[in-house]
């Protein structure tokens, strides 16, 4: 039997972008094997993530608690701890710099605790993020030093420390997932502590698994690590029913084309604008919605007010679970117009609720998906014409559909999950071989 310590920092419905549904997609995908279990720390549970496939179990305000879940389904045990935390994934950590509890000399570290030894974690954001990020691991060393495990599993740069933590003192392989890197979300302009977290921790990784080859190439050109050590395994999604895919009945005979996710740089939403606006010059019979939230609404806000186009634009806000799969049965066109996007399952699941969908070619899911349309993200033209096309043309659209879900129903958590119990077995027998 082998023990899988893995790290993980978000958890659906509460979640910031893709991070939290992989996870739970991987993890569930991993507990369908007998011979693999997994105690999976996780940041705090809210009581209202979806539970229809796990039994999550919190602990409330006790910072560090021990318990069991499983999948109902599968019967596959895994040992929970819930981690109170108010660290938020991607964001910019200088927004968060500012002094914590933490109390440093010139000779120890110090950490301030409360009358039961727990470390103090507000569950609110705005406190120091990186203070936050080592506070983690030392809870991380703690779980790392009172369990038995065979390999370590970290997902993405916060938990990087955490994972550092627990190789350290129990001499297990690390494993870390990059789901993103600074590259992706900053577009170039990377934080240097950011970097140097990251940096550390797939420098000390045994193994590193990454969401494509786009990210992998980031990974060995950007941080100077050795090609061998880094592995692709693509992203999936969950199998949906029949029933999940029937459309949902709307006012407007309008074709509706949306943008889901954040709105950031990273995401390209300004060439999205710009399309929806050229498409509106050649036809009038189309509604675009752009769902999201993040720091360049306003400007995108903007945007569409000064192009005269928010009759036939609309904003939602930030969506999550039943709201996402909702606002894909309505559409007619998904756009991810990525400008750096290390994955992307969000066209995975439009596909599954039979939207045709477009995407930049700056994405790691276009090296999967074959009935996709893939444009350049700066191309607006091509992005408009795509759109065109696919709500004009019956037929190409209904091709699309047909296609498309084929596809994507043979890309599952549970083949991806193959792929990482794969890397798992070589890494140890890498590890061992040393020994």
């Amino acid at each position: 039997m082998m023990k899988v310590l893995m790290f993980g920092w978000e958890f659906p419905p509460h979640i910031s972008g893709g991070l939290g549904t992989a996870c739970y997609g991987l993890t569930k995908g991993l507990s369908g094997f007998d011979d693999i279990e997994i105690i999976f720390v996780v940041p705090k549970a809210w009581g209202d993530e979806d539970q229809s496939s796990m039994k999550l179990i919190g602990a409330g305000d006790i910072p560090v608690t021990r318990k069991k879940i499983k999948f109902d389904d599968i019967q596959q045990k895994i040992d929970y701890f819930e981690v109170d935390s108010m660290i938020v994934p991607y964001v910019d950590p200088d927004e968060f710099w500012k002094l914590s509890s933490i109390k440093r000399s010139s000779k120890t570290r110090f950490v301030e605790t409360d009358d039961f030894g727990k470390i103090k974690f507000t569950g609110q954001y705005g406190a120091d993020l990186i203070s936050e990020i080592y506070n983690y691991a030392l809870v991380a060393e703690t779980i790392a030093s009172d369990n038995e495990f065979d390999i370590i599993h970290a997902h993405d740069w916060l938990t990087y420390p955490a994972g550092i933590a627990a190789k350290r003192i129990s001499g297990k392989p690390l494993v870390i997932h990059v789901h993103a890197t600074d590259f992706d979300r900053s577009g170039g302009s990377v934080n240097p502590k950011v970097y140097a977290i990251e940096r550390e921790g797939m420098e000390v990784a045994d193994k590193i698994i990454t969401v494509s080859n786009l990210t992998k190439q980031i990974v060995i050109e950007k941080y100077g690590i050795d090609p061998s050590k880094v592995v692709t395994v693509y992203n999936a999604v969950e199998p949906v029913t029949f029933d999940t895919r029937k459309a949902l009945k709307r006012g407007i005979d309008d074709k509706i084309v949306t943008f889901l996710g954040r709105i950031t740089m990273q995401k390209g939403p300004e060439y999205f604008i710009e399309a929806a606006h050229k498409v509106l010059k050649r036809t009038k019979n189309v509604r675009f919605v752009m769902a999201g939230s993040g720091d360049m609404m306003n400007a995108m806000v903007r945007r569409a007010a000064a192009l005269r186009i928010t009759d036939h634009f609309y904003f939602t806000g930030f969506l999550r679970g039943d709201d996402v799969f909702n606002m894909f049965k309505m559409s007619d066109v998904y756009v991810m117009p990525s400008v750096s996007e290390p994955f992307g399952i969000s066209p995975l699941e439009a596909m599954q609720s039979d939207v045709p969908v477009i995407i930049s070619k700056q994405s790691g899911v276009a090296e999967i998906l074959t009935h996709a349309i893939k444009i350049d993200f700066w191309d607006i033209n091509a992005m408009a014409d795509a759109i065109y096309a696919l709500v004009t043309y019956p037929a190409l659209s209904r091709e699309f559909k047909k296609q498309g879900r084929t596809e994507v129903d043979s890309l599952q958590w549970k083949n991806s999950a193959k792929n990482v119990r794969d890397v798992y077995m070589n890494t140890l027998n890498l590890i061992n071989k040393k020994i």
